[in-house]
């Protein structure tokens, strides 16, 4: 029985750490001229659209020169915030020369955010 609950506890431990979100391009510090390509990554969940409330699925968001929201807020609409709520995983993103702060947030259906879990920031420049 002990062998048992601790491995049913460590694959528990392993479920909860395989949720993740990458990008796979660009790279971090990476210097990129306008359009550039931005393609997103998840691990342990499922991509869907926006409107679909099904557990350990949601949709990307893109948060220029910002961070990442706490779990459960809403993630605005706005010039900041880009919602791929139709199960995107890449797009290209036009930005003036300058460097920039990528924070891509992954999202439940009701773009309520999953966390700092399911984000990640990366740092690009612009030419």
């Amino acid at each position: 029985m002990k062998f048992v609950l601790s491995a049913v506890l460590g694959l528990a431990a392993f479920s909860a750490s395989a949720q993740s979100v990458s990008f796979t391009e660009p790279a971090d510090g990476a210097t990129v001229t306008s359009p550039f390509k931005v393609k997103f990554a998840v691990s342990g969940m499922d991509v869907k659209p926006a409107g679909e409330m099904a557990a350990n699925t949601g949709h990307h968001h893109l948060i220029i020169n910002g961070d990442s929201l706490k779990a459960g807020e809403s993630i605005p609409f706005d010039d900041k915030h880009l919602h791929f709520g139709k199960g995107q995983t890449e797009t290209d993103v036009t930005l003036p020369p300058g460097k920039y702060k990528l924070t891509m947030q992954f999202a439940n259906g009701a773009h309520q955010s999953y966390g700092s879990g399911l984000s990640k920031t990366i740092n690009v420049t612009v030419k």
